[in-house]
This record gives structure tokens, C-alpha cells and sequence, in this order.
């Protein structure tokens, strides 16, 4: 792992045996992708909760280069939460595991995956001032992205109707866009022989 990993407790003390299994569930990630650039995992009891025996948060990123990233978020349940804290971080681990997995196959060529010159969603709603917006993905399905996800620094630049490509990772509140890149507009024509003109998504309107 180029950066160390980083493991944060929030709300709460550090439990020994809590990160000694998170570095044993992060040395497995390395196993399956060994160039990982760094792991970020958070431990937490949030605020509301510290008093009252409620659930643990745990939270892990995982940076891969050219890009990518796989986010994680997990919830135990009511009830005896330091019992439950081991089994919420290896489900975590599992979900982040997978992620990362997908990432390595569609690396190796594994998954088809579109020519990088040509978009698979566009911007649907942008809001500039408070930092984030929608796209629609070529199957239809909606997107939130903040502007932080934007590559290049490149947020400012977008419109409705800006061609991007984008990885899809798991939100706090369901999927969501990073490392979106712009690539081009709707109906227009890209690629060194101008052939092939872009199609919206079905039900694009302008």
C-alpha cells in the first residue's frame, strides 16, 4: 500500500482487537489488488448515539490508481454493539472486497468496458453553488455527484448535457459518481475519425 493505512475511532476509544482485524481485513484487499494506493477506514458511534447503545459506523475507501475508488459504508444494529462491531466490519470488508475485485477484472479487460473516448451519462441537473449535481447513465439510472468527484477540477466546466464517464460507488444514501471525466456532449461526434455520433440516454431532453 504506497500510503499507510489509515484507521480512525470516532466517538469512541480505540479497541486493539478492532484494528487488528481491520489491518488483517486490509492486508486481504492488498492480496487481490497489490498496487492499492491507500485504505481509509473510520470506526464511529455517531454523536446522537454515544449515550444510548446504538449502532457502530464503519466507513472504508479504498484508492486504486488510474482513479478509481471503492466506498464502503456499513450500520450495525441496535443492541449489544461491541458484539456486533466485528461481524458489521468484516460485512464491510466483504462489500469493499467486492468493489475492488470488480475494479481489478475490469483493469485486466476482464469486463467490457466502453471505449474511453465515448460518454456513458450525462449531466441532468447541475446545482454550482452548492456543489454537486445529477447525470443519467446510458441505462436510465440517476446519479449524485459532488464536485469533489469531478476530475480535473473540471466542475465548472459541465452543463446540462455534458458527455462523462464515471465510476459508480456506494453512497450514504445509495450509489452514487466519482471520478467522473468529461468526455463529450449529446449528438456530438468524437473520436480521431469523427465517426459515430454520441446518442443521449433514452428519455433525454434538453
Amino acid at each position: 500500500m504506497k500510503v499507510p493505512l489509515e484507521i480512525s475511532f470516532r466517538g469512541m476509544d480505540k479497541i486493539d482487537a478492532v484494528e487488528t482485524l481491520i489491518r488483517e481485513k486490509a492486508a486481504d484487499l492488498e492480496r487481490i489488488c497489490s498496487d492499492i494506493m491507500s485504505c481509509r477506514v473510520a470506526v464511529e458511534v455517531p454523536q446522537q448515539h454515544q449515550r444510548s447503545g446504538r449502532p457502530y459506523r464503519v466507513r472504508i475507501v479504498v484508492g486504486i490508481p488510474p482513479g478509481h475508488e471503492a466506498v464502503v459504508r456499513r450500520e450495525s444494529s441496535e443492541g449489544m454493539i461491541h458484539d456486533e462491531l466485528p461481524s458489521v466490519i468484516r460485512d464491510a470488508f466483504d462489500a469493499a472486497r467486492r468493489q475492488v475485485q470488480k475494479i481489478v477484472e475490469k483493469r485486466r479487460g476482464q469486463v467490457k468496458s466502453p471505449p474511453e473516448d465515448v460518454p456513458v451519462a450525462f449531466v441532468v441537473r447541475l446545482f454550482r453553488e452548492e456543489g454537486y449535481g445529477f447525470i443519467k447513465a446510458t441505462d436510465g439510472r440517476e446519479f449524485y455527484f459532488h464536485k469533489n468527484a469531478v476530475l480535473h477540477d473540471d466542475f465548472d466546466r459541465l452543463e446540462i448535457g455534458t458527455g462523462v464517464r464515471f465510476e459508480e460507488s456506494a453512497g450514504e444514501k445509495g450509489p452514487q459518481a466519482s471520478t467522473v471525466q468529461i468526455v463529450d456532449k449529446p449528438g456530438a461526434r468524437v473520436g480521431a475519425s469523427g465517426e459515430n455520433p454520441v446518442e443521449p440516454p433514452l428519455g433525454w431532453k434538453e
